[in-house]
């Protein structure tokens, strides 16, 4: 990997680099996924089976697109009872991390006859992309799904591309079932974004789309946007350890390759006060290389967007930690603790050498769907609250209201707005 030593040059020219993977740089797919949207708003299911058979080479139709009891059975039968029991464990742990992120109503009643109060009510609807093809992606599955579910949203759909068999893979299946999909359909690409925000005959539309998906499913969620909800517009995956002197180089160089094996965008970045750990790091990264599955996307993925930076003190490689907003974030440290309390911008913080980052991609339980791109400094991970909204309730009584009255309707004229000055003073005429 490269070693640079940092300084304000350097994290600039750092920093403009990873933006680039901005989806919202990708505007050559715009005027496709937007003529995509428009066909399959119009056109509905007539547009959605063309594109699957085009993109999908599956045979999709109104009789075969819901997935069935008995496909479901089916899919249960070839999955490996070890790996369900091991969905079952993880399913445990989010569930129980996001049961202590539900929200109640709340009042607050006064004598004087006021009560104020917050209303929280789970979204009737939501639909969640899961990528198919090739590979399954049941932690995606469980982390999108599970937080709803814990919401109280009643209605959770779950779309994903069909195999040209016109199944969907059984594991990315089984897992949609424990975690408590109500529908799903074998429909992916920007022609399931489009049918789950405008709905379809056979597919009805929902309130909110989550999930990941590639860039065509990203500018899909983003055209879709404000007739729906979305979660965020997700960009490629992120790392970044912050270690001194005490880190295991070995440790820290497996964590690196963790990340930036997802794709050739994928960044992982050491920043270090030790140059002694960051040329072990570095040796430790060139052996894993040679070994790995995923050696030809681990080294375009190094080479793209992978960097060891050395910095002088501690609080400079936490100032850097804070500017590029990691996805992920490991601390390994003396005190990784104490760095902890000042790191202000990250998706998910992983303590100590024994905390790495597919612990919280499988296991732990917080959520693994995490703000990117250094969208951190101001999205949060995904959670209960994407599930939720919030209603305001406002009740005054006439004697609450009558010593109040007159500053409201001072109010409402200093703005120029006499009627509302008027509804309120029509009350004490």
């Amino acid at each position: 990997m490269r070693t640079i030593r940092l300084d304000e040059e350097s994290k600039k020219n750092i920093l403009a680099d990873l933006l680039k993977r901005d989806p919202n740089n990708y505007t050559a797919y715009e005027s496709t996924v937007q003529d995509i949207v428009e066909d399959v708003r119009s056109r509905k299911d007539a547009a959605v089976f063309e594109y699957t058979r085009r993109f999908d080479g599956a045979d999709i139709s109104a009789d075969n697109i819901r997935v069935t009891d008995d496909e479901i059975q089916e899919a249960l039968s070839l999955v490996e009872p070890s790996l369900l029991d091991v969905m079952k464990k993880s399913m445990k742990n989010i569930r129980e991390y996001h049961e202590k992120q539900k929200q109640y109503s709340w009042f607050d009643s006064k004598p004087d006859g006021t009560i104020l109060g917050q209303k929280v009510t789970a979204l009737s609807s939501v639909g969640v992309y899961v990528p198919g093809g090739k590979a399954a992606y049941p932690s995606s599955v469980l982390m999108n799904i599970i937080p709803a579910e814990v919401a109280g949203v009643p209605r959770i759909v779950m779309v994903t591309p069909p195999g040209r068999d016109g199944k969907v893979n059984p594991v990315t299946l089984i897992a949609a079932h424990l975690a408590g999909a109500t529908e799903v359909y074998k429909v992916g690409g920007a022609q399931a974004v489009a049918a789950l925000a405008f709905g379809t005959e056979s597919i009805p539309r929902v309130n909110k789309i989550v999930g990941p998906g590639n860039i065509f499913v990203a500018l899909a969620k983003k055209a879709v946007y404000g007739h729906v909800s979305i979660d965020s517009i997700a960009g490629p995956s992120e790392i970044m350890v912050l270690a001194d002197e005490t880190a295991n180089p070995r440790f820290v160089a497996a964590d690196l390759l963790s990340q930036a094996e997802h794709d050739e965008l994928a960044s992982a970045i050491l920043v270090t006060t030790s140059m002694e750990l960051a040329e072990k790091v570095s040796a430790e990264v060139d052996e894993f290389v040679k070994k790995l599955s995923r050696k030809d996307i681990l080294e375009k993925s190094l080479e793209n967007y992978g960097y060891i930076l050395v910095a002088d003190t501690m609080d400079e490689a936490i100032a850097t930690a804070n500017e590029v907003a990691s996805e992920h974030l490991e601390i390994v440290t003396r005190n990784p603790f104490e760095v902890m309390t000042k790191i202000q911008n990250a998706g998910a913080i992983f303590l100590g050498e024994y905390s790495s980052e597919p612990l919280g991609d499988y296991f732990a339980g917080p959520n693994h769907v995490l703000p990117t791109n250094g969208t951190a400094k101001f999205f949060s991970p995904l959670g209960v609250d994407d599930f939720i909204k919030k209603s305001s309730i406002i009740y005054y009584s006439r004697e609450a209201l009558e010593p109040a009255h007159q500053d409201i309707e001072r109010f409402a004229e200093a703005e120029h707005l006499t009627a509302h000055a008027n509804s309120i003073r029509v009350r004490f005429e």
